[in-house]
């Protein structure tokens, strides 16, 4: 099932222009990996990384609809409620509902939206990088013109997307994306599949870091990249603004 968020949580105060009426949604995509490798500890999509730009979204107007890799309910990390945006879409029954029943990424049509937002969390580094629908849904999304996103672990959707001439989506592009630092000091850089700012830059890609746990976000034409949780905020803004200078 999916929802149009913005129209469910609408704000009564923004501090942005609305795009026009009726805006193709964004599509929202949440791992479905719940471990952490070898180690048994759970994991999922990262809480803030969702409910962050969801706000942004919600503030300006633009639907959002979920999908995740598996469909159904993704697991969800990071459920720290003393942050109040977290906690005011986790305690909303409708925000619940939406969470609970994505649609399978390979089941959603790419023209239907206006953007692809993959968020983060350690889950993504398992199930982003292999799936043939991110691959699909993300190419066929941007060269019709649509914006792609990504946060802290959410570019993993990114290292392996070709467009149709062949090249990888991340050739030559600046990107953030959680950093090598970053990942040695959560202690998961033997854990994790691969070293994903490293892997980024193997792929061609201009990874530009900032220092640990700062927020870092990157724009290089449609393609939107940001570093960590603390960047998710951002780079939901940038998707708004590049949203919202397009022709209606």
């Amino acid at each position: 099932m999916t929802l149009l968020l913005a129209a469910a949580f609408a704000l009564s105060a923004t501090t942005s222009a609305p795009v026009p009426a009726s805006p193709k949604p964004v599509l929202m995509v949440l791992t479905s990996h719940g471990v952490k490798g070898s180690t048994g500890q759970p994991t999922g999509y990262y809480l803030a990384e969702v409910t962050h730009p969801l706000a942004v979204f919600d503030a300006a107007g633009i639907p959002v609809e979920f999908a995740s890799i598996q469909g159904g309910e993704p697991p969800v990390d990071g459920l720290e409620l003393d942050d109040a945006t977290n906690a005011r879409y986790w305690n909303d029954p409708r925000f619940r509902e939406a969470v609970k029943h994505t649609r399978r990424l390979d089941q959603v049509d790419p023209a239907a939206y206006s953007a692809v937002f993959y968020a983060g969390g350690h889950g993504a580094m398992w199930d982003f990088r292999g799936a043939p629908a991110v691959q699909s849904v993300t190419r066929a999304l941007y060269e019709a013109g649509g914006v792609v996103a990504a946060v802290c672990h959410g570019p993993a959707a990114l290292v392996d997307v070709t467009l149709a001439d062949g090249r990888p989506l991340v050739e030559g592009r600046r990107v953030a994306a959680f950093t090598d630092s970053e990942e040695r000091a959560v202690g998961l850089e033997g854990v994790v599949p691969f070293l994903l700012a490293s892997t980024l830059v193997q792929r061609g890609a201009r990874h530009e870091p900032a220092a640990d746990w700062t927020a870092k976000v990157v724009v290089d034409g449609r393609l939107v990249t940001g570093q960590n949780p603390q960047s998710a905020t951002g780079v939901a803004q940038a998707v708004r603004d590049l949203l919202q200078a397009q022709p209606r």
